[in-house]
């Protein structure tokens, strides 16, 4: 596996490195050599695996065909929007006060 640093940015470079160890399983399979699976788990897990595969391609045969619905989209949120569950901005106050509504005092300044 290769990965090409650009203009000395090796955290960019460390983070292609990690998407494409994880495209491939390496992370798993370190995970699964972690300790001994004795056989009988092994083919279970297996077994498993191979049936998850099997409906997620069939699921997938089937919204091509239009026997099921695609599934809606996850809704994206542009930079600077709001987004369900965060408070926004301008909810803090102008002073980014916090959720006790008295401003922090700084040991600095305390006299």
């Amino acid at each position: 596996m290769q990965v090409l640093v650009r203009d000395n940015n090796v955290d960019q470079a460390l983070r292609v490195l990690k998407k494409k160890m994880q495209r491939e399983g390496i992370f798993r399979e370190m995970k699964q050599r972690k300790a001994y699976e004795k056989p009988s788990v092994r083919k279970a897990r297996e077994k498993a695996e191979a049936v998850r595969r099997a409906r997620k391609q069939a699921r997938k045969t089937a919204i091509r065909e239009g026997l099921i619905a695609a599934p809606k989209p996850k809704p994206r949120f542009p930079a600077g929007s709001r987004r369900p569950g965060f408070p926004s901005p301008s909810a803090a106050g102008p002073q980014g006060g916090n959720a006790s509504g008295q401003t922090p005092v700084s040991p600095a300044t305390v006299a």
